[in-house]
């Protein structure tokens, strides 16, 4: 079998497995209204939405595909793993450019079945999942991060990109999901008051690409 062959098996693996994920998500919506109604008094926590897939869209996925494999970014960091929807888009760009991905999820549970999707999708190899809260997972951080996915807990999108920013460069690029909500923007007007980073706009405000100058 070559390289073009395996390529294409591969794919379709990681296809069949986001198909799965996919179908089991679509009660997402009772699952994020059971939380909301689990929690009375208190600010909602990681932990409320662990039955929570909390998936980007297909659509989403696809332009993740193409942006990374445009761009030929090969290491790719994630914050916010939940089931492994996002980390499979991230996977079959990851085989274009012949990268690899390092994910962090806080919930041990969503973690597991995350890892046993990766493995059925073929692509555990080249994913290295990170258990717990992400200011300690990626502290230590020291490699070049070309392309870094934000799709975690939303207050801390600004302590993940701090750790991160040393291992910047001129080419990386910052995917942040749910720009619209209101964490997320603190997040960005704080990096967009530094000249050293460009926001640029996508998806109808959903999503924004931060580019280091």
């Amino acid at each position: 079998m070559n390289t073009v062959q395996q390529q294409q098996q591969q794919q379709h693996k990681i296809n069949s497995t986001l198909n799965e994920l996919y179908n089991e998500a679509k009660y997402d919506q009772l699952r994020i209204m059971k939380a909301f109604a689990n929690v009375q008094n208190r600010t909602m926590q990681p932990n409320d939405f662990k039955e929570a897939y909390l998936a980007i869209t297909k659509s989403q996925g696809a332009d993740l595909v193409k942006l990374i494999a445009q761009n030929n970014l090969k290491n790719i960091v994630e914050f916010g793993t939940s089931f492994g929807i996002s980390t499979l888009f991230l996977a079959q760009a990851a085989i274009k450019t012949e990268g690899n991905i390092i994910t962090t999820e806080l919930i041990e549970s969503k973690a597991e079945k995350a890892k046993e999707n990766f493995k059925k999708a073929g692509v555990d190899s080249f994913i290295e999942l990170r258990i717990g809260n992400a200011i300690e997972t990626l502290k230590n951080h020291n490699k070049v991060v070309d392309f870094l996915l934000l799709d975690g807990w939303k207050d801390l999108y600004l302590p993940v990109f701090k750790i991160l920013e040393p291992n910047f460069h001129k080419g990386t690029i910052i995917y942040v999901d749910n720009a619209e909500m209101s964490d997320t923007q603190a997040f960005l007007k704080t990096i967009s008051k530094n000249n050293k980073f460009r926001l640029q706009s996508k998806n109808q405000g959903k999503v924004v690409l931060i580019h280091q100058n």
